[in-house]
């Protein structure tokens, strides 16, 4: 069973440092950047939403725990945003550590954010998940998510 929580500040140097690491590698694959780059540009996007830390009331950090040998182990993260005039929220990103995946987990995070968002009259989750990236896609659409259309680029050459 998993327990999702808010992210306490001491957490946040952590999150932000797999972040920028994992982001950055999603944008140099996805649109052609150099991982220099790709990390500035993951890191300026942590900055955009979250310009104090983790004092925002726009977006949402939480920590997906575990009960390892009677203690809390944080597994993943899962950042969303509410946007209350669509009763909606978006997903920003989700991530459980490698050694965890396979496990269930992933659903349970998403079950448990559905119930929090239900009981605050939210009644639609929004995300993107990136091309290549068939594990999460097939996740998401076994958890019954559809999807609603494509993001596209095209790289010019001049």
């Amino acid at each position: 069973m998993i327990n999702l929580r808010k992210m306490r500040v001491e957490e946040y140097p952590a999150y932000c440092d797999y972040f920028i690491a994992d982001y950055s590698q999603e944008i140099a694959q996805n649109y052609g950047h150099s991982i220099e780059i790709a990390t500035d540009l993951a890191h300026q996007d942590l900055i955009r939403h979250f310009p104090n830390g983790l004092e925002t009331n726009e977006h949402d950090l939480m920590c997906i725990e575990i009960d390892s040998a009677n203690s809390l182990k944080v597994i993943g993260y899962l950042w969303h945003s509410i946007k209350s005039s669509d009763a909606s929220t978006f997903i920003y990103d989700f991530y459980i550590a490698d050694e965890y995946r396979g496990n269930g987990y992933g659903k349970q995070a998403i079950s448990q954010l559905e119930k929090l968002l239900v009981s605050a009259d939210i009644n639609q989750i929004k995300l993107r998940v990136a091309y290549q990236n068939q594990r999460a896609l097939a996740l998401y659409q076994e958890i019954g998510f559809t999807i609603s259309g494509y993001n596209m680029s095209k790289k010019l050459v001049g």
